[in-house]
Parts: structure tokens; C-alpha cells; sequence
């Protein structure tokens, strides 16, 4: 059964950091697409960044936020700085075998985490 559990959210100020961790069980990790997505109260879910093949990342998050994973620990990472409390939403981590596919498309994800909450205040 595939877990995927993530940790590091919270509150912290407008310009301030945050790093998210997203730990996967019961896959091949290193042959996975993994994927953050966010989704903000009252809005729809929205790509934030993902790494497999390729990188990529949302245009609203490019030159603060980083993804980066460790394949030895099944662990993908997304370390976010200069936030904004536009970046205030919950965080999702996801997992996709389809990795030739677009990323920020959130459909082509097998698997998804719980959330964890981030709130940027101004």
C-alpha cells in the first residue's frame, strides 16, 4: 500500500521559510514523478512544483521555491523562501508512474498525501 505522509508545515511571517517533507512507503520512489500541489481556501488545486525527468515548476513560486528529493530515503522535498501570504494554502505531496507526462497536470497523480497546512501572515 502506497503512503505518502507529509511534515514541515505551519505559520511563519511574510518573507520568511519553510521546508516540506514528503515521505513515500510502498513504491519504487526513484521511478516516480513526485509533485507538490496547494489548495487555498475557496479556490481549486494548484500545481507548485515536481521533479522527475525534468523539473518544473509553477511561475508564481519560480526563484523562491525549491524541490528537491532523496531517492536513498524515498523523500521528496520542497523548500520555500521569501513566502507571501499568497502562498498560504494547504500543501499536498503526489505521485505519479507517468513520467513522460506534464507535470502540473494533477490527474496523471496515482498518489496523494494527507496535506499539511502552511500560513504565511503579513
Amino acid at each position: 500500500q502506497v503512503q505518502l505522509v507529509e511534515s514541515g508545515g505551519g505559520l511563519v511571517q511574510a518573507g520568511g521559510s519553510l521546508r516540506l517533507s514528503c515521505a513515500a512507503s510502498g513504491l519504487t520512489f526513484s521511478t516516480y514523478a513526485m509533485g507538490w500541489f496547494r489548495q487555498a481556501p475557496g479556490k481549486g488545486r494548484e500545481f507548485v512544483a515536481a521533479s522527475g525527468r525534468y523539473t518544473r515548476y509553477a511561475g508564481s513560486v519560480k526563484g523562491r521555491f525549491t524541490i528537491s528529493r532523496d531517492n536513498a530515503k524515498n523523500t521528496v522535498y520542497l523548500q520555500m523562501d521569501s513566502l507571501k501570504p499568497e502562498d498560504t494554502a494547504v500543501y499536498y505531496c503526489a505521485a505519479t508512474s507517468w513520467t513522460y507526462r506534464d507535470y502540473s497536470n494533477s490527474f496523471i497523480y496515482d498518489h496523494w498525501g494527507q496535506g499539511t497546512q502552511v500560513t504565511v501572515s503579513s
